[in-house]
């Protein structure tokens, strides 16, 4: 498969072409995407970006107006307050940016997620050592409503086994990277919780590397905010190197929970596996998943799949739901992709009502169970009831009859 070259900002000139875009081989007179998802733009400089008119691929399917001041505003780079609860084998701690490990996962695809990185004074370092397993909770809460950047570190040495959870509360205008280096023979989950107030925006570009025989468990979980977009990239660089990246969001009426997944298998006999769900209720309540996976030429024997599901309750709601799948080599396991927006199973609520379990019930045990399958896959118990606690809530704070059946 041939692609168009990424194009940049020429300035000796005053046109600014879109990024992730190329010129047309037949004549040369328009724009066509860049095909290959590995040879995007990438920068940490929000200069060498042209202007988001929200035409652009990667920004298309997105509220800009809304994100504005996140993409191209000026941001609050300083160290925030944050609480971190963590067992032994493990260590958070302020870094500054020129640390050798920062920059080392990935570089941002789009202007929102370089504006952050360039504005950052410290970054926020999560170092996992040790033989025994270690959990580490950082929470975030009252970050306030001015717009400000954060850039968070993960690093999990050699042949650890390590539990990262990322909890966000309160309100927050919050643009900010997060990079994840699992190196060779570790194992490391990672959850991140948007459990935001009503008015949050939050822009989110999660990089991770994964080593030799290394794996990487990722968990997003979207519940609160009002525009929450949390975009994770995985390169599976090392031989045998091994990804999950699960999600689960619940959007109400006038909310917007957007996903943009990436796995780029780029070593022989990797494996992944994507797995998102979501629920919408509500007027105006949208959700956006976009799923890229590319085997590349280097990547014999890779083993892929990916899916999302989404849960339709309510009329007036929207679920775009974009899987891409590229393969380079012939030389694979497997690789499929699927995708599927439906409404209620009328086989199931029938069997819950034919014993004696009233219709608002069937229906709360429905979704509960559609959503609660990527929780359970998390791992620590105790987490995991939290969170479909929190997804009862979600089911509960508005009515879920009178919606589609």
């Amino acid at each position: 498969m041939s692609a168009a070259a990424p194009t940049t900002a020429d300035s000796t000139t005053s046109e600014r072409v879109q990024h992730g875009a190329g010129a047309h081989t037949d004549g040369g007179w328009g724009l066509v995407p860049v095909q290959t998802r590995s040879e995007r733009f990438t920068s940490t400089d929000p200069n060498a970006f042209p202007d988001v008119t929200g035409r652009e691929v990667d920004w298309k399917l997105s509220p800009v107006t809304r994100l504005r001041p996140l993409i191209d505003g000026t941001l609050d780079g300083s160290p925030y307050a944050y609480l971190a609860r963590e067992t032994g084998g493990a260590v958070v701690d302020w870094v500054d940016p020129s640390d050798p490990r920062v920059g080392t996962a990935g570089t941002p695809e789009d202007k929102a997620s370089a504006n952050a990185w360039s504005s950052v004074e410290k970054v926020l370092a999560v170092t996992l050592t040790g033989d025994e397993p270690s959990t580490v909770t950082i929470g975030r809460s009252g970050l306030d409503s001015e717009p400000r950047s954060g850039h968070t570190l993960i690093h999990a040495t050699a042949n650890t086994t390590s539990l990262v959870v990322l909890r966000n509360t309160g309100s927050a205008q919050l643009v900010e990277n997060v990079e994840i280096v699992v190196d060779e023979g570790a194992h490391l989950t990672v959850v991140t919780l948007q459990e935001w107030d009503d008015d949050a925006i939050h822009l989110a570009s999660h990089f991770a590397t994964i080593g030799r025989d290394a794996q990487l468990k990722h968990f997003v979980v979207s519940l609160g905010g009002s525009v929450v977009r949390v975009n994770p990239s995985a390169h599976l660089a090392g031989q045998g190197s091994d990804t999950e990246l699960y999600g689960v969001y619940f959007a109400d009426a006038g909310q917007h929970l957007e996903q943009q997944v990436y796995v780029n298998h780029d070593a022989p006999n990797s494996r992944s596996r994507v797995n998102y769900k979501g629920a919408l209720q509500g007027e105006g309540a949208r959700t956006v998943w976009i799923g890229d996976v590319l085997i590349g030429r280097s990547a014999p024997g890779t083993d892929s799949y990916e899916q999302n599901r989404n849960l339709v309750l309510s009329e007036g709601t929207r679920a775009d739901s974009i899987p891409n799948l590229e393969i380079e080599t012939g030389d694979i396991q497997g690789a499929g992709h699927a995708s599927a927006t439906g409404r209620f199973d009328d086989e199931h609520l029938f069997y819950l009502q034919s014993r004696g379990i009233s219709e608002d019930e069937a229906r709360r045990l429905v979704v509960l169970g559609f959503l609660s399958e990527v929780v359970q896959k998390i791992g620590e118990p105790g987490l995991q009831d939290r969170l479909i606690a929190a997804l009862e809530v979600e089911l509960t704070s508005a009515p879920t009859t009178g919606g589609v059946r």
